[in-house]
């Protein structure tokens, strides 16, 4: 009788490190969902602006200690150093899918413990006026997701690393290309994201305060980056940071 071959603890390894990966994933797709809800305080129970619950002093300092933590955690655990000691503890397969994971937990504390803070900066009523504001709010939404999957969705959010390792492959860094909006910005992810902050019909303080926290990291993590891809891609990166403003397409000054 011709018997089923017996799965042994290494495949069961490859799996586990493959499941784990995609439930990262899933939990970071829950997370991008529900942020697109909090900014634009769309259905989501609780949002950016949703009722102040304590005083203003108390409840700003927790909205920057809660940005403090992301900004923290994103930074800290995609530097190379970090990487170095932390894939001693963890399987290098997950290192992605860990760092998403804890990007997405990171941003549900904060959804989770935000206060709102109250006052209003500007408050558009003329309807043409939020019709274009909420227009581009959403493409900001859009040039996020299309950006990652210019460069490798699946890459960046880990699928890939344990996908290669299911079947027994090693990891390879992919191909530097500079695909649709990376030909005219060299972070359109980062300009969805400022779209995406910035332009609401209704600016109240809690908003500003979170694009202002917002913008002041991406400008930092952009530095932080592009210092890990010229390690990377060398010359070739080099040349296109030269070529190819940082955010603002044919704007170009010391800062681009």
């Amino acid at each position: 009788m011709e018997t089923q071959p017996r799965v042994n603890s290494f495949n069961l390894g490859r799996i586990f490190v493959f499941l784990y990966g995609v439930i990262s994933y899933i939990i970071f797709l829950v997370t991008f969902v529900y942020a697109l809800g909090f900014v634009g305080n769309i259905i989501v129970p609780k949002s950016i602006d949703s009722a102040a619950q304590i005083s203003f002093l108390p409840a700003l300092l927790i909205d920057i200690l809660l940005l403090g933590i992301f900004a923290l955690q994103h930074s800290v655990m995609a530097r190379k150093e970090f990487k170095n000691w932390w894939t001693k503890l963890i399987p290098q397969p997950i290192e992605r899918s860990t760092y998403v994971l804890f990007s997405s937990l990171a941003l549900l504390l904060l959804f989770w413990q935000w206060q709102p803070l109250g006052g209003v900066i500007w408050n558009i009523n003329n309807l043409w006026g939020q019709i274009i504001l909420l227009s581009l709010f959403g493409l900001g939404w859009l040039i996020v997701l299309v950006s990652t999957f210019l460069i490798n969705h699946f890459d960046l959010f880990g699928l890939r690393q344990v996908y290669l390792y299911l079947q027994g492959k090693n990891y390879t860094y992919l191909e530097f290309k500079t695909p649709a909006f990376y030909k005219y910005v060299r972070h359109p992810l980062y300009v969805g994201w400022l779209l995406a902050f910035w332009l609401t019909p209704k600016m109240t303080v809690t908003h500003l305060l979170f694009a202002i926290m917002t913008t002041l990291y991406i400008l930092i993590a952009i530095q932080l980056e592009e210092t890990d891809l010229l390690e990377i891609h060398g010359e070739t990166y080099e040349k296109y940071r030269r070529e190819v403003p940082m955010l603002i397409p044919f704007f170009r000054n010391k800062l681009s």
